[in-house]
């Protein structure tokens, strides 16, 4: 039997892309999702193998999505399909529990390798990026601890994505005052007081793009 994968990006180009080269590599393609809500109900449902997301997408960004696929489908593995290089997104997608981390500019030489490695139970990197993790290691820099609770990472994706209170609530199927409270919670544990300084953090994150 095939390993079956769902793919998630927010450019259908790309997603169809990578179809092809993972259905060549003998992969079974069970499903596509445009962002990051949309792989994890779709990840609940089709128990894949392995769930290849992309880092920045709508709504749910690659990295929070991979924990929470990881709580409704215990058994899916997941590898992060990017341009990120930075360091801290290394890391921080490693301390989230994710199998693989590929850069896309090498997803035809090592996604097949990323997708195999997790199904044996390992760790596949990037060779660019595993050059990231020995500089950090043989730096002996502490790697950067989030402040912010999960609930509070997708609130501040949204209202970096443009939402209001409101909008933010019907999202994420809150009340607006609980919204507005985690609101007012994660911009006084970031020393941030406008909108304008949370979008510029939720870029350096990741989580959204300029």
């Amino acid at each position: 039997m095939p390993a079956t994968v769902l793919l998630a990006d927010d450019h259908q180009i790309l997603r169809q892309g990578v179809r092809v080269l993972l259905e060549r590599s003998g992969f079974e393609v069970t499903g596509e999702a445009s962002d990051g809500h949309e792989a994890v109900e779709m990840a609940s449902r089709l128990k894949p193998d392995v769930a290849v997301l992309d880092y920045v997408m709508p709504g749910l960004n690659g990295r929070d999505a991979a924990v929470k696929i990881q709580q409704v489908s215990k058994n899916t593995r997941t590898i992060m399909l990017t341009m990120r290089t930075e360091r801290e997104y290394v890391l921080d997608a490693m301390r989230a529990g994710l199998s693989g981390y590929v850069l896309k500019s090498q997803a035809a030489a090592d996604l097949a390798t990323a997708i195999r490695e997790a199904m044996r139970n390992s760790i596949y990197l990037s060779p660019k990026i595993s050059a990231a993790i020995v500089d950090a290691c043989r730096s002996g820099a502490p790697a950067p601890q989030d402040p912010l609770t999960p609930r509070e990472r997708e609130v501040l994706q949204l209202i970096a994505e443009g939402k209001t209170t409101k909008e933010v609530a019907v999202a994420l199927g809150l009340s607006v005052k609980t919204a507005d409270t985690h609101r007012a919670k994660l911009m006084r544990k970031l020393k941030i007081h406008q909108t304008a300084g949370l979008v510029r953090y939720a870029i350096r994150q990741g989580l959204v793009t300029a």
